[in-house]
């Protein structure tokens, strides 16, 4: 340490008396404890001291600053440093409640598994701060005064809107599939087309969630091609159900054939097994309407005869993680008891995410739903916000800015095969790389997720909310 360094050190306030000065600041002080802001000004010091003693620390993506900590003048310098550890302390207060942050998609896939798939409607999350913020009647009778069940909350909406006789709702898809296997199958047969062994996200398959639910996998056809006949020949006096896994993720083109889910409902009936389809993202909308290619729908598998059909709540339908189970109202009945409801049951907040979104529906306000605003949006109207950005963008010294057109996804193994084309704003830096650039949108209080393609940073418009193109530029006009 050379004396320059002891010097600024010194210059550094005492803890108590900067925590003084910070509970004088209505704007701190009225949000958080001493205790808290004494915790973030001995954690600020600390990285003060850190940079002092490191001089060779670039602080401009930290501090928004042009200038680096030690090239001010020690007069200066006392002075600066105040400014930033007040920015600093206010930083740290924010990210200490959790690392769980807001982010900001503009990568344009729309159901980023790892952004936490699909937001709320607005008055969606209005209602479920409603219900956080005070007691609810989860499982009371209103009218009784007795206890109710939590699932009725969201039974009559799920029945009307997809003409099943009743619906059960657990934490997530593959917790309804291995509810029904554990349910109907434990110890017995499962037959299941060798080409719907299906995948999801974090390598869990199918099979294992067949296998984790006690039943026992029987697969049939290839890969590519699996006929009526090959169910037919696998039935025994085991055999528990059919499983139709609906392949939302990937597609198999070419030379391929499957059994349509009313074949496997005749063949069902013929035995007298039930048949289940996991239609994975599931979706009340076949989206050919927006220009997506045709998907079957929720209610399209209910009246095909499916006796039980599960999807998920985060995807396509555009509410909360959850999976959902809907069906004949016997099965439904015999779910509602199995002692595993207990571990796969929602919160009230779910249920109130869910039972928002689907009154949406029921009201025909799809477009409210961020997913299918999205994913409806029209060229022209991308074509214009990305306009907007760009001129809001142009004319910095630090970044080139221009729009090009380019493709968006849909994300969250829903419509794999469909391409939505798109207008986005590319950013390239001046000076730096764009690794560094993505690196430094990624920093902050409110990350800003984005694309490298070709070397440039791609801002897609079709996954940013209101409040979203002001962070952007805000944060890219003090890029350097």
């Amino acid at each position: 340490m050379n004396n320059e360094q002891s010097a600024r050190l010194r210059l550094l306030p005492p803890v108590h008396e900067f925590v003084s000065d910070l509970l004088k600041n209505e704007e701190i002080s009225s949000f958080y404890s001493s205790a808290a802001i004494t915790w973030a000004v001995r954690n600020s010091l600390d990285k003060a001291r850190g940079i002092i003693l490191h001089t060779n620390h670039n602080l401009s993506g930290e501090l928004n600053s042009k200038e680096k900590f030690w090239q001010y003048p020690t007069e200066e310098f006392s002075k600066e440093i105040r400014k930033w550890l007040v920015k600093e302390v206010i930083s740290q207060l924010h990210r200490s409640g959790s690392t769980l942050r807001r982010v900001i998609n503009a990568t344009g896939v729309i159901l980023h598994t790892n952004l936490g798939r699909a937001p709320l409607a607005p008055e969606v999350a209005r209602f479920v701060g409603e219900q956080a913020l005070a007691y609810n009647n989860v499982e009371l009778d209103i009218e009784t005064g007795s206890r109710g069940s939590r699932y009725g909350h969201v039974q009559d909406l799920l029945i009307e809107l997809t003409g099943a006789e009743a619906s059960l709702v657990v934490n997530n898809n593959a917790a309804a599939v291995l509810l029904i296997m554990n349910t109907f199958a434990n110890q017995k047969e499962v037959i299941v087309s060798r080409g719907e062994l299906v995948e999801v996200g974090g390598a869990f398959r199918i099979p294992e969630v067949l296998k984790t639910g006690g039943a026992k996998l029987v697969e049939v056809g290839a890969t590519n091609k699996t006929w009526l006949r090959d169910y037919k020949e696998a039935v025994n006096s085991e055999t528990a159900m059919i499983l139709k896994v609906h392949t939302s993720n990937y597609r198999i083109e070419g030379f391929q054939h499957s059994v349509s889910l009313e074949e496997l409902v005749q063949l069902g009936r013929e035995f007298d097994i039930p048949v289940v389809e996991d239609l994975g993202s599931g979706s009340f909308l076949d989206g050919v309407e927006y220009g997506l290619p045709k998907e079957p729908t929720i209610q399209d598998a209910v009246k095909n005869g499916a006796s039980l059909v599960t999807f998920s709540g985060d995807k396509l339908l555009g509410g909360p993680q959850a999976g959902i189970i809907v069906g004949k109202k016997e099965l439904i009945e015999q779910l509602k008891k199995n002692q595993l409801m207990r571990a796969l049951r929602v919160d009230k907040l779910t249920l109130a995410a869910l039972a928002g979104t689907l009154q949406l529906y029921q009201r025909g306000e799809v477009l409210k739903i961020p997913v299918w605003a999205m994913l409806s949006k029209t060229n022209d109207a991308l074509k214009e916000e990305a306009n907007s950005l760009f001129a809001l963008l142009d004319g910095s010294s630090s970044i080139r800015v221009w729009v090009e057109e380019n493709f968006s996804c849909v994300g969250g193994g829903a419509f794999p095969t469909a391409v939505l084309p798109t207008f986005v704003c590319a950013v390239r830096p001046v000076k730096n790389s764009v690794v560094e650039l993505e690196r430094y949108l990624r920093s902050g209080d409110v990350p800003i997720l984005a694309r490298i393609e070709r070397d440039k940073i791609l801002l897609d418009p079709r996954t940013l909310l209101v409040n979203d193109f002001e962070e952007i530029v805000k944060k890219l006009k003090i890029w350097d």
